[in-house]
């Protein structure tokens, strides 16, 4: 079974820039979550809300930033919605995002790898719906960006 995601978006910007969509509340809020509280340090919160009235549910609320290398390297912890919320966000270690920014010509490379998935039916659909999750907000990145 597949235990890793692994997606790569190319967009027409810089690793700054790229960089700010992941990090800046303003930008998070303009490609993939209602409500983004994300402190961009280490051990600051990454919290992504999808509901901001049901703080608790489908949201990443408790998650940290566990590495940052500016312009290069984003990592933080991540918590699945609602319905696989009761294993999933009980997991130790929860599953695990690290995204690169990597300047190829005049683009910026992102390679997200999404981790910690664990080997049961339940993790399986899980995994699932996370990436098609992924693969529906990078798509909504790229076109933002690609259009500025």
């Amino acid at each position: 079974m597949k235990q890793i995601l692994h997606l790569i978006a190319s967009l027409h910007t810089t690793p700054n820039e790229a960089f700010a969509y992941f990090t800046h509340n303003e930008h998070l809020e303009s490609w993939l979550v209602e409500v983004a509280e994300v402190e961009p340090r280490a051990m600051g919160k990454y919290e992504l809300f999808w509901q901001p009235d049901d703080r608790e549910n489908n949201s990443t609320i408790g998650c940290k930033v566990t590495s940052i290398t500016p312009n290069q390297l984003l990592a933080f912890d991540w918590k699945s919605p609602k319905q696989f919320k009761a294993f999933a966000d009980s997991a130790d270690p929860l599953t695990h995002v690290v995204v690169a920014f990597i300047q190829s010509g005049d683009s910026t490379d992102i390679h997200l790898v999404h981790s910690a998935w664990r080997d049961t039916p339940e993790w399986q659909e899980a995994r699932e719906w996370q990436e098609k999750a992924w693969r529906v907000a990078l798509d909504r990145l790229v076109q933002k960006v690609n259009k500025a």
